[in-house]
């Protein structure tokens, strides 16, 4: 069993008890005053001799490293990854095999274009990296939450890092796709399409990490102990299904809270809520390599689910938050070279370019060679390696240091001829250097147009609207213009709708020869989940008169099912209740938003309508809530804050003591303790996430 490894393993890394000792310096040498220099007499020169001092502001000197290229903002957890049953029929990787061993890991979720500083809830793409600590050697499976990527080869990646970065006169925006040179160079490069329809879509938007898919992007290998190879290509789903914000609510998160979507994985797990995925496998044999429409070499295609179905291989439980951020998730290092025997490569070009890069990467960021050395890289199986030396090295070597050697006794000897050492897929290759793609990557629309044709109705609007934005925020009309006729090559009504959104005349009809084919696991109306509302954060308006009865047994019914319940009120401290006890609040409205909320719940009073309704704040978070698509439940007198909003043709409970839902809002006029039926109903819409087929509010 390997469940425990890792964590003893940081055991012996972790820094004495602060409160077992004195204050010291580097060296062990205790302090006793670390707020005043050492100087000659009280208002004379510092003097240098004070080493305190002088240490002290030198480490603080040198405490930050140069931050991440792309994926510079994160977050991180460890956890484990069990397999449900051997995967020997197609991999040798012993972390696949027995179902009774755990496998350490550690995830870093990020987004891509930001600086450590920007938002959580920009629109971006959204990295997934796993480090397996395997008892062969740690396995990266360094991913994002799209399935395709922007190019087909590693050498434009500089291009298209400098494009989608700020804009070098004036280093804006931060943390933003909206801007010239990113549309610019998609504009000019037909193979980002795909990619675009996926950052356009609300899958940029993640409501959490613990609600967003997972890829491996590229077509990898399992190999046998026989040497047989197996296409292969990597999906994490989380059990809480794959749920997004819109971007209304995304641009507020970002003032209201930009460390949301960390804030939610950190609380989540202290809470004991850990987030769960499931890793699927799409496995394609050898010899059917040339029998689909796309080449599996190219990484801005998918296969989709419905012609190679995924096969579930094992789930990863996340259970617990780093000790120190800067020590584990910012100095983690991923590699997707990074693997065990009974994974390899294909011949995909920008996977090969990753290979080169992400190594050559950490030598700059990390300060040198050693950074496998780090805690959170140290693999759980034995390094034995003749490195030697180096920035940062803490290692005790002893002995010889090459090979092969006579003085040491040979050792370490190199592994025998028992399968248990790393042995490359064995494949021929033969062909003339040339700089050529290949002509089976040159389709660059169809699967946009799978993406696009596979959406929901309001997948689509969301879309739309997000392409307008995006090119509204772009200067350069021919960059507009060009970009629509790219889009009309993808979807000619798509491409309409965003020329009469920013203002440049209609397409030309595209040169469309794909299929209308549609793939129903791409929409997220498809990707619900378990069903149960576990995490979902309710939020309950009250103010004084409020009936804390009925209040009491909603909160606990929602909390049983693992909702997490709190009640906002105009200000901090208590409410009166309608039977004279305080209710505690726990945020007042003014802190907080409906954005940061999942659903809403309107208690009642015996008295009548609450005062909620002349509340211009809480108001606002109800408004919020209902043009969010959220799930909203009234009981009572509170079904009357629902009726001030006057929606247009919404179905409210009058009078007639019943419960009555209608686009993911339950109503019921019966005063005190909710039903049953109230309780199911408001659940079931918390469950669906999101209600856009509700008509609008007059208000």
């Amino acid at each position: 069993m390997t469940e425990d490894r890792k964590e003893r393993q940081r055991d012996r890394y972790r820094a004495p008890d602060p409160a077992e000792g004195p204050l010291t310096t580097d060296q062990g040498v205790a302090v006793d005053h670390t707020d005043d220099a050492l100087t000659v007499g009280e208002r004379g020169p510092t003097l240098m001799e004070d080493f305190h001092f002088r240490e002290k502001l030198t480490h603080f000197d040198h405490e930050r490293i140069p931050e991440r290229v792309v994926h510079a903002r994160g977050a991180g957890a460890y956890g484990y990854f069990e397999p449900y049953e051997s995967c020997a029929e197609f991999t040798r990787a012993a972390f696949l095999q027995d179902p009774s061993v755990r496998t350490p890991v550690f995830v870093r979720f990020s987004t891509v274009q930001g600086p450590r500083g920007s938002a959580d809830t920009v629109r971006d793409v959204r990295g997934f990296a796993t480090k397996f600590y395997t008892s062969e050697g740690n396995y990266d499976l360094v991913g994002n939450n799209m399935p395709v990527f922007f190019i087909q080869d590693g050498i434009k990646f500089p291009d298209f890092v400098h494009a989608l970065k700020p804009e070098p006169q004036n280093d804006i925006p931060t943390g933003a796709s909206a801007h010239d040179t990113l549309w610019d160079f998609v504009s000019l490069q037909p193979e980002t399409m795909h990619m675009m329809m996926w950052l356009m879509s609300d899958r940029a938007i993640p409501r959490s990490y613990r609600m967003m898919q997972g890829f491996g992007v590229h077509t990898f290998r399992f190999v046998d102990a026989q040497g047989r190879g197996t296409f292969v290509k990597f999906h994490w789903k989380p059990k809480l299904g794959v749920r997004s914000l819109v971007w209304d609510e995304a641009q507020e998160c970002q003032g209201r809270d930009p460390d949301f979507n960390r804030r939610d994985l950190w609380e989540a797990i202290e809470a004991g809520q850990y987030p769960e995925y499931e890793l699927g496998v799409q496995l394609i044999p050898e010899e059917d390599e040339f029998n689909f429409d796309v080449d599996l070499l190219d990484a801005t295609k998918i296969i989709p689910e419905e012609q190679v179905p995924v096969r579930p291989i094992g789930h990863m439980v996340l259970n617990r938050n780093p000790d120190n951020f800067f020590a584990e998730t910012e100095q983690v290092a991923f590699h997707t070279a990074n693997v065990v025997p009974g994974i390899d490569f294909t011949n995909d070009p920008l996977l090969q370019a990753r290979n080169f890069s992400y190594l050559d990467t950490q030598l700059i960021r990390l300060g040198g060679p050693n950074f496998s050395q780090l805690p959170v890289n140290q693999p759980v199986a034995p390094a034995r390696t003749n490195h030697r030396d180096g920035y940062h090295q803490t290692a005790i070597h002893r002995g010889t240091n090459y090979s092969p050697n006579s003085l040491g006794g040979g050792c370490p000897a190199l592994a025998g001829a028992d399968g248990y050492a790393f042995s490359h897929y064995a494949e021929r290759v033969d062909g003339h250097k040339i700089r050529k793609r290949s002509e089976s990557f040159k389709d660059f629309y169809s699967q946009a147009a799978l993406f696009w044709n596979s959406m929901s109705d309001w997948e689509k609007r969301h879309i739309v609207a997000a392409f307008r934005f995006e090119l509204g925020k772009v200067g350069a009309v021919h960059v507009r213009e060009r970009t629509v006729e790219q889009l009309a090559h993808v979807d000619y009504d798509l491409a309409s709708q965003v020329a009469q959104g920013i203002g440049v005349a209609l397409p030309e009809p595209g040169a469309n020869n794909h299929k209308p084919q549609a793939s129903p696991a791409l929409s997220l109306d498809n990707l619900q989940g378990d069903g149960s509302i576990r995490t979902r954060q309710i939020a309950v308006l009250v103010m004084d008169g409020v009936d804390t009865g009925q209040l009491t047994q909603a909160q606990e019914a929602l909390t049983a099912q693992g909702a997490v319940v709190e009640a906002l009120a105009p200000h901090d401290g208590k409410v009166l209740g309608a039977d004279g006890n305080g209710y505690a609040v726990d945020r007042a409205l003014p802190t907080v938003a409906s954005v940061l909320y999942d659903a809403v719940l309107l208690p009642g009073g015996p008295t009548g309508t609450p005062g909620l309704a002349s509340d211009s704040e809480a108001m606002r978070f109800v408004r919020d809530a209902y043009r969010h698509g959220k799930p909203i439940a009234a009981l009572g007198s509170g079904v009357g804050i629902l009726s001030s909003l006057d929606p247009e043709g919404l179905h409210i409970a009058s009078g007639h003591g019943h419960v009555c839902t209608d686009r993911g809002v339950v109503t019921d006029t019966t005063t005190g303790a909710a039903s049953e039926e109230f309780t199911q109903a408001f659940t079931e819409a918390i469950a669906a996430h999101r209600h856009w087929d509700r008509p609008r509010i007059r208000c």
